[in-house]
């Protein structure tokens, strides 16, 4: 069995220092496809470099017959439909043992119903696929919108390949609707005719898209929120952390963590520019802080293990909803999180793994808290930073590699001490 690393961290006194941010691993991806079917041959500039977006690069140049897109799923999900949509051959796509736990059955049911060609390889309803690519000739379309939102961003993607378009008419509560609205406006950025018709319905026309020559990607804004946790847990007063690459007026729906942190005594000051240009964020404590939070992630479920973390240790009582697809990502993230928390000594309850509550009940907490990711990088990203108010180990920190791979460089520059056995 392969040796587990472990990072034991120690915060710093000070937390004063200028991050660049990686680039936005939404962003670069549906770039990556939308320059694939546009046929272009200017890669976009400030590409991510995290593991999720460097699968997809490998994929789209090299198309070998057997695709690993390891733990990737927005990979999994965009290159299913690209696959089906094209005449790209016949190839099998498959993951990590968890991405062949995590259901596809939905998107693979929409595009039969459009004519492609898949089959499962081994339990149905699970990758891997086996997909023979042909063209589609589109049309109307019911989907259910409210298990996973790249389903409906996998299909709206090729709607502009397909001969006679597609109308998308979403069954069910919309979850995650900001990827929606951050699919349609990157569609729209490279020519496409793909709107809203009503709340539930989405049309895209027969139009192809067109190459943009100098398409630069923002920087995450999700990556931020880890800084705005630090931020807030940090016990220098005058903590400031200044984040670069990020975009006034972002389509990215995790920029709704300004709006959550200025509740948890966090100030976000944007550099004065123009409003949808590239820009500087600076963030400093403030003295308002709520000593309750109740807010509905279903627009922003990337930004609930922190938010739950940071909570608990500023001693914020929170009842949280829209969490449902936390237990399809990466892992189960309701029951990680009931679990780690409680090694920090915080009990957490949920409820109908959709809604993650906490009225100040506390447990006894292991002396040296241990935090296991489970293979998932936003565990490692969002427990990080307790190690401001206390030390922490964290269990397999490679994994943040997936979104954030200098993350740990970055808080080495900011203080924390980082020890590994």
């Amino acid at each position: 069995m392969e040796a587990t690393t472990t990072y034991h961290l120690y915060g710093g006194e000070k937390l004063r220092l200028a991050v660049k941010l990686p680039a936005s691993k939404s962003i670069s991806n549906r770039a990556l496809i939308i320059h694939t079917l546009a046929g272009g041959t200017h890669t976009p500039a400030n590409l991510s470099t995290c593991d999720d977006t460097e699968v997809l690069v490998r994929a789209l140049k090299d198309m070998p017959p057997v695709i690993n897109i390891k733990a990737a799923g927005t990979a999994m999900r965009f290159m299913t439909t690209l696959l089906s949509a094209t005449e790209s051959g016949e190839h099998v796509i498959t993951g990590t043992e968890r991405m062949q736990h995590r259901p596809i059955k939905p998107l693979v049911d929409a595009l039969r119903h459009l004519g492609a060609d898949i089959s499962y390889e081994s339990k149905e309803g699970f990758p891997p696929l086996r997909i023979r690519g042909r063209r589609l000739t589109g049309g109307v379309l019911e989907v259910e919108s409210s298990v996973s939102s790249q389903y409906i961003s996998a299909l709206l993607l090729i709607g502009p390949t397909l001969e006679h378009g597609l109308e998308l008419r979403l069954q069910g509560e919309v979850i995650s609707r900001p990827y929606i609205d951050l699919t349609l406006w990157m569609m729209r950025e490279f020519g496409a005719d793909a709107e809203w018709n009503s709340v539930d319905t989405i049309t895209v026309r027969p139009k192809i898209y067109k190459e943009r020559e100098h398409y630069y990607i923002e920087n995450d804004w999700s990556a931020a929120s880890y800084w705005y946790e630090m931020v807030a847990l940090s016990k220098d007063r005058e903590a400031e952390v200044t984040l670069e690459g990020l975009m006034d007026g972002s389509k990215q729906g995790d920029s709704a963590v300004r709006y959550i942190f200025s509740l948890l005594g966090v100030n976000t000051k944007m550099a004065s520019r123009r409003h949808g240009e590239i820009t500087t964020v600076t963030l400093k404590k403030s003295k308002n802080r709520v000593k309750r939070l109740e807010y509905d992630f279903a627009g922003q479920p990337d930004l609930a293990q922190t938010v739950v973390v940071c909570c608990a240790l500023l001693g914020v009582h929170f009842h949280f909803t829209g969490l449902q697809t936390l237990k399809i990502k990466e892992t189960d993230r309701i029951e990680a999180l009931k679990k780690e928390m409680g090694k920090l000594g915080y009990v957490i309850r949920d409820v109908d793994g959709q809604e993650l509550i906490w009225e100040g009940e506390r447990c006894e907490p292991q002396e040296l808290p241990t935090i296991d990711t489970y293979e998932d990088h936003r565990m490692a990203l969002a427990f990080a930073p307790a190690a401001l108010l206390r030390p922490v180990a964290i269990n397999n920190p490679s994994v943040v590699s997936k979104s954030y791979p200098h993350y740990w460089e970055d808080l080495r520059k900011a203080g924390m001490k980082i020890e590994s056995t």
